[in-house]
């Protein structure tokens, strides 16, 4: 197994840099000639600054404008970081020892970066107000979605923490706020199959083999509210929303489901009534049963 080279460049601000391996054929002259065709969104005069400046790197130092281009040579840089509205909600951390790291997660971060997310998610943050460059995610939890994310310390367990999600071991319990139905009887299991287009926002059911389970269950009701408990037995994306959705009791809150509402950056009101409340699993280091909790509550519900 070949040992992946480190990178000559540290995080900033959290961020680790960007590794690209150079092609092994190719008609570039310099390693500026290449970069401007294969990054088309990064104007060629940034190219230009960023190698002037010193700030793309090879194993053996900075590479200049004119530095030439080396089949299956490793680069390294940092990203220009997008301009991004702070979310004003604190990170809780439910448990951290020496392998593993569980938080609460607010609405509004997202776990991982992406897109315009980038120093404004968990995962970033986390790395720089607990000091863990190596930390990790061993899951993802969407980013309107509040409650429990695990994360790893030891890069060398990651692989383990991540198995248990990707063969669904780990015991997922939801809670969700939206209208009651006395007509739909409850609980129920909802299997569907659940397709998202690249590049919409919303996911659909279709018809087709079901890739998708999650059981129902009505915890609580408040006059024409319900409080939900979501058992989902795997992981689609948006899964809950479009389940909830699909029986005709969206989420309060959401964004997608049953129409696509559009949203200010820095509007941080109305959120997804949406909580992962709960994680259960056999730890694969310890071999101790493990059960966190979130502290949160859900201000449809709670009043907050």
């Amino acid at each position: 197994m070949r040992r992946k080279l480190s990178s000559p460049l540290p995080q900033r601000h959290g961020v680790d840099p960007v590794r690209m391996r150079l092609p092994l054929d190719g008609h570039w002259r310099t390693v500026r000639d290449h970069l401007v065709d294969r990054i088309p969104k990064l104007p060629p005069e940034r190219i230009e600054a960023m190698l002037g400046e010193g700030l793309i790197v090879g194993a053996d130092g900075p590479l200049g404008p004119d530095s030439p281009f080396v089949p299956g040579a490793f680069i390294w840089f940092h990203r220009d970081l997008p301009v991004e509205v702070p979310v004003p909600f604190a990170i809780d951390v439910v448990h951290r020892d020496e392998h593993l790291l569980v938080v609460d997660k607010p609405h509004f971060l997202a776990t991982t970066p992406r897109g315009g997310h980038v120093v404004e998610t968990a995962l970033i943050r986390l790395r720089r107000d607990l000091d863990l460059p190596e930390l990790s995610p061993a899951h993802r939890l969407d980013r309107l979605t509040a409650g429990l994310v695990m994360f790893v310390i030891t890069p060398r367990h990651r692989g383990a923490y991540q198995t248990l999600f990707h063969d669904r071991l780990v015991h997922k319990e939801y809670e969700a706020v939206a209208a009651f139905d006395p007509d739909l009887r409850l609980p129920r299991t909802v299997r569907s199959r659940i397709h998202k287009q690249r590049g919409m926002l919303a996911a659909e059911e279709v018809p087709g083999e079901p890739n998708s389970e999650t059981l129902v269950e009505l915890v609580e009701q408040r006059g024409d509210l319900g409080r939900y408990r979501l058992l989902p037995r795997t992981g689609r994306t948006h899964q809950l929303r479009v389940h909830l959705n699909g029986l005709g009791i969206p989420i309060l809150g959401d964004d997608l489901y049953p129409v696509v509402r559009q949203r200010a950056a820095d509007d941080f009101s109305d959120p997804l009534q949406l909580l992962a409340r709960a994680l259960e699993f056999t730890d694969p280091i310890t071999g101790d049963r493990r059960r966190f909790e979130s502290r949160r509550t859900l201000s449809a519900w709670s009043g907050g």
